[in-house]
């Protein structure tokens, strides 16, 4: 076939930068951030509808661009734009080889970014197929991938980095599972043998544990904080009287405060469980916050940047600086703990509440509505009385 014309030349797509750079006619080359190359091509089925009745346009991954040159990409392009005119999704009619482990991996990160938490955890997926999948089985047809060459992924990491591996080991399945289903391997899932086989060693969970300021010093401490302006100090006050975790304070907006209902609400996108959390605002909480509107910021606690939060260092290094450095931020939410249980004699399902911790299972959770808003306000009314010494708020 003659070649088809286009935007790009073969010196563009071996230089051009991060991005996606279209060819004409729905063709695109995407670069990503590392470097690599892929062929995308963006086509409209004639007849058919998505989910919510408008045409179905649908992009397709048409191999790498190490593999694929431009007039082949040009001419998979074609056929494909061909099918769609005529009615046929190409996911389903398209003629295509057996593609590598790598194509396979980026044409699912691709149909799944919809469905990511956020654009770092989609990032985060790629990140570790990238470091340590694709250097080993990334070259190779998804259809010659079995329990040896998962084995070469995971063994090197089971034991020193496991957290590392299992994730891995569930994305490498995730992309087995998909060329399954779209017909590119059959038989059973190799991860799923390595793991029933037991031929990887029994790793013993490490719990990770943040050094936590014991409860009774906290109050002498935050004597000390009192008498810092820095915002940092203010961030790092407020932070051990709401027991929240350091990402939540220092990416706490205005617009989340209700200062009449004295009421912090932490929408679900920012929560490490990804379920909105109210923090009832005490009379301590809220002195702490007042001089804060001064920066007239979309943050609370603002940065040296111009509405930027505070950087997530900020509250470690005045710790270090103020000769506590071998105690964590995140450290007195065990302090809290720790006083809600052993002082404040305080029912567990109202201590973990406030700590946004889920209790129970599934069933248990369905049928526990509330978040026990007022009586985490009476428990935090008594932390402030014991932070700061005074007997009343």
């Amino acid at each position: 076939m003659a070649a088809l014309g286009g935007k790009l030349t073969k010196k563009l797509v071996e230089n051009l930068s991060a991005g996606r750079h279209g060819d004409g006619a729905g063709l695109y080359l995407v670069v990503d951030p590392s470097g690599a190359r892929r062929w995308v091509v963006r086509v409209t089925v004639k007849g058919q509808k998505n989910a919510k009745g408008a045409p179905l346009r649908t992009d397709f991954g048409l191999g790498g661009a190490d593999v694929v040159t431009l007039n082949q990409a040009r001419e998979r392009a074609l056929e494909y734009r061909r099918m769609a005119k005529s009615g046929l999704n190409p996911r389903f009619n398209a003629s295509r080889e057996v593609p590598t482990f790598e194509e396979l991996s980026r044409q699912v990160h691709i149909d799944r970014m919809p469905t990511w938490k956020n654009p770092k955890h989609g990032q985060q997926w790629m990140n570790t197929l990238r470091d340590y999948a694709f250097p080993k089985i990334g070259r190779m047809p998804v259809d010659a991938i079995g329990q040896p060459e998962v084995m070469m992924c995971l063994a090197p990491i089971w034991t020193d980095k496991h957290e590392t591996a299992r994730r891995l080991a569930q994305r490498i399945k995730t992309v087995l599972d998909v060329g399954r289903s779209r017909g590119f391997r059959d038989g059973e899932n190799p991860v799923t043998a390595v793991k029933e086989a037991g031929v990887l060693p029994k790793v013993k969970a490490k719990v990770v544990h943040h050094d936590a300021m014991p409860w009774r010093d906290v109050p002498a401490f935050y004597a000390e904080l009192e008498g810092r302006s820095a915002t940092a100090a203010k961030a790092l006050q407020f932070t051990i009287l709401t027991a929240c975790r350091t990402s939540e304070v220092l990416g706490m907006t205005w617009d989340e405060v209700d200062l009449d209902a004295r009421l912090w609400t932490i929408p679900a996108a920012r929560m490490k469980g990804g379920v909105q959390h109210r923090v009832p605002l005490t009379g301590e909480m809220l002195r702490v916050l007042e001089p804060m509107k001064a920066l007239a910021s979309v943050y609370v606690f603002e940065g040296q940047k111009r509405h930027r939060p505070l950087s997530n260092m900020s509250m470690l290094m005045l710790l270090r600086r103020m000769g506590r450095g071998d105690f964590t931020v995140h450290g007195f939410r065990s302090t809290f703990r720790d006083w809600a249980a052993e002082e404040a004699g305080a029912p567990r399902e109202v201590a973990e509440a406030a700590l946004a911790h889920q209790v129970g299972s599934d069933v248990e959770r369905a049928y526990a509505r509330s978040d026990l808003l007022e009586r985490r306000r009476e428990l935090m009314v008594a932390w402030i009385i014991i932070c700061t010494q005074r007997m009343g708020e």
